[in-house]
């Protein structure tokens, strides 16, 4: 091996034994100290951290040197391995035992005052985003970085090992219908025409699939050009995955020893297999969404049994009109606040509830010891009603038992809002380290959207309809379809979703005309899968994880920002290259594009 001019070890590696040894550290300056004229400087790379130490009655040329040094300056330092004296050693460090005594130092460039400081943490994200490459020193960050390399190198291990071709797809392709807008690219070599950057590589695994291959994947790059938040960029990466001569028991059991893997590779963690699986059906009915956070209780209950022949006309109306009325019981939560109960009214409202606030029940002891019902509710409920709601929300004292009474996806909406809210009120999950890994399955196919007046495919429209559920969707109902889809679900996040797909040409174009794409527009825009299916598509099927999203939640974050290197802010702009930018006439002339867009005129000053 050639020796490395800069460092004979890294920052991480002196121990004990190495006392006695002369050896060469480089790196950034964490931090210096002035002990009455011994500098103390804690010299950091990306392994860690060891002491430094700068003895003016030993060397007081190099003494003077160091007291130069400020914070984020890089430097190469030569000295002596010796023990700690008795008393400072720093047992959080790997390297507390040891300190190096410096018989040369250089500073191989010096630094200018830092915008910020690496060693706490800063609310400004803008600012954080601006000088990112700062931002990326701060342990934290670096920590994060790497995980993320160990999660994507189990992934690529792992699927290696199941017999899996790692195969790139184009990124200048054709607009494909993924539910979001596509990033559009001018053809300068085809005037008037564009590329569209993927939202996903769907159709190319399919002809890869068609082409005989069997068993792709790829950590693909991906883009949507769509409104932001914490778990969403404009690019982003997935783990995509397809294989021929597979059922929907085969892609489940291939991802979860999968997941297990890259868990595994993040900080070891062991997590029992099978994972649970419910469907789509029973995740709304209990926990209002098809990602639900299974770490806590907080199960919405449906109430129709109870209120059948109620009093109450309200939810004897709505349930007599094919509508719900369903609950949730809060335990505990009695002393809710006044400002706790307006955010969970705000919340509602927001997810389509129509009056101004939730109805509820709180179960409280008066100053007599009493227990009382406190609702404008309870008066209507006759004793019967009232005895089996007890029984069947199993009412304790201090509990807050909350009602919804409407249509069905109003109150899978309404009440799973709800159920979120009052979990991080209660801080249910604070602290907690459960990975509670959950399948759904047996979601619908298609969904009518009131906006469009139109059928749309619930996952994309290359999903397969249950074989047994074929005959509905021959027939017109479509409501009742049931997908052959999956989507694999981790404390309350969605970190991918697959499905069985169609393979078969007559089938394929049976579901564009369900979503109102016509012949003419089929051939236009998918020919090339369609003429492909004629030739021997093998059954196949597959999944996509979301790669971001899963390194987020291994490294503890929130915010998917914090697991990619150079990630947009919440307005898609890289304020680090001030990207996007404008583009000169020339190049756009270039590419037979006009800009039509004008910046709004300002205001005029209102006369004094």
């Amino acid at each position: 091996m050639i020796p490395n001019p800069y460092r004979s070890h890294h920052c991480s590696q002196l121990r004990a034994e190495h006392i006695g040894q002369t050896v060469t550290l480089a790196g950034w300056v964490n931090s210096a100290r002035d002990h009455g004229g011994v500098i103390f400087v804690d010299l950091r790379d990306r392994e860690g951290l060891t002491q430094v130490v700068f003895r003016p009655e030993e060397n007081a040329e190099l003494a003077a040197q160091s007291h130069e040094l400020r914070d984020e300056d890089v430097i190469q330092v030569t000295g002596k391995v010796s023990k700690r004296l008795e008393g400072t050693e720093n047992s959080k460090l790997g390297t507390g035992e040891i300190e190096i005594v410096a018989t040369s130092l250089t500073v191989v460039n010096k630094a200018d005052v830092l915008p910020f400081q690496l060693d706490r943490e800063l609310s400004n994200e803008d600012l954080r985003m601006k000088y990112r490459y700062l931002d990326l020193r701060r342990p934290r960050m670096t920590n994060n970085i790497r995980t993320r390399h160990r999660i994507t190198t189990a992934a690529r291990n792992y699927l290696d090992g199941q017999g899996f071709v790692e195969v790139e797809t184009p990124i200048l392709s054709n607009p494909t219908p993924e539910g979001a807008r596509d990033f559009l690219v001018p053809a300068r070599l085809s005037p008037s025409k564009f590329f569209a950057l993927p939202q996903a590589p769907q159709q190319y695994k399919q002809l890869l699939m068609v082409a005989g291959l069997e068993r792709y994947f790829q950590i693909a790059r991906c883009f949507r050009d769509e409104d932001l938040r914490a778990d969403r960029q404009p690019e982003f990466t997935q783990i995509d995955i397809e294989a021929s001569f597979v059922t929907q028991p085969d892609i489940i059991n291939l991802v979860e020893g999968l997941l297990i893997s890259m868990f595994k590779a993040a900080h070891g963690a062991e997590v029992p297999l099978p994972f649970p699986r419910i469907t789509y059906q029973e995740a709304m009915d209990k926990y209002g969404s098809d990602k639900p956070d299974t770490r806590y209780g907080l199960e919405i209950v449906d109430m129709a049994d109870v209120f059948a022949d109620s009093g109450f006309k309200i939810f004897k109306s709505t349930l007599d009109n094919g509508g719900v009325v369903r609950a949730i019981n809060a335990k505990g939560f009695a002393g809710i606040t006044t400002g706790q109960m307006i955010r969970l009214n705000e919340l509602a409202i927001e997810a389509g509830m129509k009056v101004k606030q939730l109805a509820f029940i709180k179960v409280e002891r008066n100053a007599e010891g009493v227990l009382e019902y406190k609702s404008p509710l309870w008066k209507f409920f006759g004793e019967a009603e009232q005895q089996a709601l007890l029984a069947k929300l199993a009412v304790e004292e201090n509990d807050l038992i909350f009602f919804y009474a409407g249509t069905w996806d109003d109150a899978c909406n309404i009440l799973g809002r709800t159920r979120i809210e009052i979990a991080n009120m209660l801080k249910l999950t604070e602290g907690s380290t459960a990975l509670n890994f959950l399948w759904v399955v047996d979601f619908p196919l298609l969904a009518f959207s009131p906006e469009d007046q139109a059928w749309v495919a619930v996952h994309h429209p290359f999903t397969r309809p249950k074989t047994e559920d074929i005959p509905l969707l021959e027939a017109g109902e479509y409501g009742k379809v049931r997908a052959e889809a999956y989507d694999v679900v981790l404390n309350g996040y969605e970190l991918g979703g697959g499905s069985i797909r169609i393979h078969e040409r007559e089938l394929q174009e049976k579901m564009f005309t369900v979503l109102g794409v016509g012949p003419e527009e089929q051939q236009e825009k998918f020919s090339h899968l369609l003429d492909a299916f004629r030739f021997g598509a093998p059954p196949h099927g597959g999944l996509a994880l979301g790669l971001d999203r899963i390194a987020m939640l291994a490294c503890g974050e929130d915010s998917i920002r914090e697991v990619i290197a150079f990630p947009k802010n919440n307005k898609a702009v890289d304020l680090m290259t001030d990207s996007p930018t404008n583009v000169d006439f020339k190049q756009l002339r270039e590419l037979y594009v006009q800009s039509t867009w004008k910046p709004k005129p300002k205001e005029a000053d209102p006369v004094a």
